[in-house]
């Protein structure tokens, strides 16, 4: 107590902890946590919050035998469906999605797509960062729904 005043015993311990407790909150970093959050705004309500499918609706996105077959095509693949949406008919572990319509989620930033992506290949065991700078190159090269289609591997 140099200048007369009296501090809470604890504060100094407390304050460094709340201060890292707000560093999400204030968008410094890229956490799992915000990442999971753009999952469950966006993807969930068709895919499932586990990421498991809605047979006849939309086909699982944790399914690491599809991004392993895609390689190092999967970022991108993944990146372009988010930006461009897809339509059409997609076969998935047995299962025929006709008629899909995903729509577009062009209202994402690239640093959203890039996040999105890196978190659901991680759903698949896919340990991947996926950077701003790559889902960028990614989507300056215009793929069309076929296009997409075509990069998954046909035997899944």
């Amino acid at each position: 107590m140099r200048d007369g005043l009296k501090r809470p015993r604890g504060l100094g311990r407390l304050l460094p902890a709340l201060l890292l407790a707000s560093i999400p909150l204030l968008g410094l970093g890229k956490t799992a946590h915000a990442s999971e959050a753009l999952f469950g705004e966006h993807c969930a309500a068709c895919h499932g919050t586990e990421a498991q499918g809605t047979p006849g609706l939309a086909p699982p996105l944790a399914y690491p035998a599809l991004w392993q077959g895609l390689g190092q095509d999967a970022a991108g693949y993944l990146a372009g469906v988010v930006r461009h949406g897809l339509s059409g008919r997609l076969q998935s572990q047995g299962q025929v999605y006709s008629g899909l319509v995903m729509p577009p989620q062009s209202q994402l930033t690239i640093d959203e797509i890039a996040s999105l992506t890196e978190y659901v290949l991680k759903l698949s065991g896919v340990d991947r960062a996926v950077s701003p700078g790559e889902v960028e190159k990614t989507l300056s090269v215009a793929r069309s729904h076929r296009q997409l289609r075509a990069l998954r591997p046909t035997a899944l």
